[in-house]
C-alpha cells in the first residue's frame, strides 16, 4: 500500500481552490453564489475525529501488544488495513472539499462587508481547517498502523531459516 503524499494532497487542494474560485467568480457573474453549508466544517471535523479515536484506539492496543500484557486484545492486520485505506480516501476527499471550500472563500473575501458573504467566508475557512485536521488525522492514523522496517532487507542480510 502506498502512503499518502503531501505533494498529491497539495496538488489536490490547489486544483481544486483555483477551480472553485474562477467557478465562484462565473456563478456570481450569471446569478447568485451557492452558499457555503453550515454543516461542511462540521461533518469534515467528525471525519477527523473518527480518524483520531481510530488512531489512538491502534496505538494503545498495538502498544499493549508489543508489551505483551495480559489479556491485550489483538489488532487483526486486514482491520488496521482498512482503517489506513480509509485515512487515505478520507484526506483526499478532504483535500479535495478543502481546496473548493478554499477558493469560494478567496472569492467571498472580496464582499466581506455583506453580513452574509462574511459569514459565508467563516464557513468556508472553518472548512479549510477542519479539512487540514481531516489530513493531519490521516497521517496519523497511518503512522501509527505503519510496520516497522525488517532491518535484514536493509543491510543486505538473509531471513533466518526456521
Amino acid at each position: 500500500m502506498k502512503e499518502l503524499r503531501i505533494r498529491t494532497l497539495a496538488a489536490v487542494f490547489v486544483v481544486a481552490g483555483v477551480l472553485s474560485w474562477a467557478g465562484a467568480r462565473l456563478w456570481n457573474a450569471v446569478g447568485t453564489l451557492p452558499r457555503v453549508p453550515l454543516a461542511a466544517p462540521i461533518v469534515l471535523a467528525l471525519i477527523a475525529i473518527v480518524l483520531l479515536a481510530t488512531a489512538l484506539s491502534l496505538r494503545s492496543r498495538l502498544k499493549a501488544q508489543r508489551e505483551r500484557r495480559p489479556g491485550a486484545k489483538g489488532v487483526d492486520p486486514l482491520m488496521a488495513a482498512r482503517a489506513v485505506v480509509f485515512g487515505q480516501a478520507s484526506a483526499l476527499v478532504a483535500a479535495l472539499v478543502a481546496g473548493m471550500y478554499g477558493g469560494t472563500g478567496v472569492f467571498l473575501l472580496e464582499s466581506l462587508e455583506v453580513p452574509a458573504r462574511r459569514d459565508q467566508a467563516i464557513y468556508a475557512g472553518f472548512s479549510v481547517l477542519a479539512g487540514i485536521g481531516v489530513i493531519a488525522a490521516a497521517f496519523f492514523l497511518e503512522r501509527v498502523c505503519k510496520l516497522p522496517e525488517d532491518d535484514d532487507e536493509h543491510h543486505g542480510g538473509t531471513a533466518p531459516v526456521a
